[in-house]
């Protein structure tokens, strides 16, 4: 059974599962499923046409789900997609999709989106990605599993950060950034890789020093960034260095950061 307190706004046809918990004065959405033993403080709106996944933990003042900031947005059919046992803490937004951009934002599980930042429409998170206060993901980005993202940073839209990478504080970032890149300064530069990050997920040795030395043929190496990677595409044998390779080589909407760049 589930608890749900007398102030509580539950909308007719809203979905919740077993062992959920909400809080006084909180709101959900008609259209809302939530999973099973999802919590909501207090003063949570769950809004519009949203999922939320097993063991999600919302607190007070969280708005998710609500129509994106999007000037061309006309009301068409769109969703938001959290997955499960996330950590939203207070003041977080998450928009819901819009049409130009797949109509569904989407959150993974086990991430942590710590007080006030806002993640906006269409933008796509992995798992066990972590944003920080006050940071913003603008619209259509897509940030890949374990990604990182300091506080008081922004995020241009349609930007891709690729797995593992890490942003420093205080960084606007408007350029794509390689699977496991460390971005720092106010204006995002590359500086280097997640060895920290590496080490912390138990990343083999071999291939960390095979990254150490992907990245200084980046940094120096002839011709232009992609043409660097594909011929580390063409040398490696580190499943790691090849997915900078196949990052780098695939389809985007922006340039890439790159060491020194």
């Amino acid at each position: 059974m589930s608890t749900i307190h007398p102030s509580a706004i539950i909308e007719e046809g809203a979905k919740i599962g077993e062992g959920c918990d909400i809080g006084p004065f909180c709101i959900v959405s008609a259209k809302a499923v939530l999973g099973e033993r999802v919590v909501l403080k207090s003063h949570v709106v769950i809004a519009g046409d949203i999922e939320i996944g097993d063991d999600t933990v919302v607190f007070p003042f969280a708005v998710l789900g609500e129509i994106p900031q999007d000037l061309k947005f006309k009301g068409e059919k769109s969703r938001t997609v959290i997955g499960k046992r996330n950590r939203i803490r207070e003041h977080v937004t998450v928009n819901a999709g819009t049409e130009g951009g797949g109509g569904v934002t989407t959150l993974g599980d086990d991430g942590l989106l710590m007080a006030g930042c806002h993640i906006a429409h269409d933008a796509q998170l992995g798992d066990r990605v972590i944003v920080v206060n006050s940071s913003a993901v603008a619209g259509h980005c897509i940030l890949e599993d374990d990604v990182i993202i300091g506080g008081l940073s922004g995020i241009h839209q349609f930007v891709r950060i690729g797995q593992g990478a890490i942003i420093g504080a205080l960084s606007m970032v408007t350029n794509d950034v390689i699977p496991h890149g460390l971005v720092q300064a106010p204006r995002g530069e590359l500086d280097g890789l997640n060895l920290v990050g590496l080490k912390r997920r138990g990343v083999p040795r071999a291939d960390i020093t095979a990254l150490r030395a992907a990245f200084q043929m980046l940094a120096q190496g002839e011709g232009t960034f992609q043409e660097r990677a594909r011929r580390l595409g063409e040398e490696t044998e580190s499943d790691y260095v090849r997915q900078i390779v196949d990052f780098v080589t695939g389809d985007t909407d922006r340039s890439f950061l790159t060491p020194g760049g």
